[in-house]
């Protein structure tokens, strides 16, 4: 099992988890074309033997973990007719990117195994179109976030709306949703059939993803923050400090004991979580410890 970090000049480092040592760096193989952030790590998918990574200007790299550490750019981004590659997700079967900047475009579904681009479509991101051109020169807040769940359904979100596709049937999404009190899109994660997002009021939500059957719903009563999913379990962090909750009755659990700082990302699996901090350290829990 591996961990793989990104970065904003398009480099990916892995790292793995039983040794917690660094084991490959991989690089884009080509230079800032549209702003200086062009090249940063938009998303990262490990599906064994694979790493599959995407850069904010479009380009999607395919490497094998035990191989050569080569990356090989298997699709080539075209900003001027997509935008910018906002963020980035997927599995064995799919990968999808949810890209801002033109009206229209803004999910894009790979199958994965051919590598081939089989949809774009949707108008999530259209409000958004101005800051995602503004994404590739400056430092913004997030402009929308997409994830998937092991039932072959992608869940995204911006900060006034949320909708979960079929990825086998894209073209007709299962759910589309707009909210009145916005969202905090760094809140929104996946497990295998569920999605948590908290409102811009703090209140959390965890929903079915097929159905939008309402599990469970707590108040955080926080703002700005970060979230992810570890199976039954919802971590935020916020100020540093990262609390849980169970989703299966929404109650609030625990805090970690110690505060990590500002967060720039946090990713959790069936066992590990991980968070990256402001000061480039990275943060490992392991609950198979326990």
């Amino acid at each position: 099992t591996h961990l793989a970090c990104g970065f904003a000049d398009g480099t990916v480092r892995l790292f793995d988890l039983a040794t917690r040592l660094h084991v490959a760096t991989f690089h884009p193989q080509h230079g800032d074309r549209f702003g200086r952030f062009s090249r940063a790590v938009s998303g990262i998918i490990i599906t064994d033997p694979r790493i599959i990574f995407a850069t904010l200007d479009g380009d999607i790299y395919v490497a094998i973990i035990e191989g050569q550490h080569q990356a090989r750019r298997a699709h080539i981004g075209n900003i001027v007719d997509d935008g910018s590659l906002v963020d980035f997700t997927g599995c064995g079967l799919w990968w999808v990117g949810l890209y801002a900047g033109v009206p229209g475009r803004a999910i894009h579904i790979w199958d994965g195994n051919t590598e081939e681009l089989v949809y774009v479509n949707t108008t999530l991101t259209d409000r958004e179109s101005l800051r995602g051109w503004h994404m590739l020169t400056e430092l913004t807040e997030a402009i929308g976030r997409v994830r998937v769940t092991s039932q072959e359904s992608a869940v995204a979100c911006t900060s006034n709306k949320y909708m979960v596709l079929d990825l086998r049937n894209p073209a007709f999404p299962l759910h589309d949703r707009d909210s009145a009190r916005g969202f905090i899109v760094n809140s929104l994660d996946t497990n295998n059939e569920a999605f948590i997002i908290v409102d811009n009021r703090g209140r959390a939500i965890v929903r079915r993803a097929d159905t939008l059957e309402e599990l469970c719903r707590f108040n955080t009563r926080l703002g700005n923050l970060m979230g992810c999913m570890n199976l039954g379990y919802a971590l935020l962090c916020a100020a540093g400090v990262i609390r849980v909750w169970g989703i299966e009755h929404g109650q609030y659990l625990y805090s970690f004991g110690e505060n990590i700082g500002a967060v720039n990302a946090m990713a959790g699996d069936d066992r590990h979580v991980a968070a990256a901090s402001s000061n480039s350290t990275i943060h490992l829990w392991d609950f198979g410890a326990q």
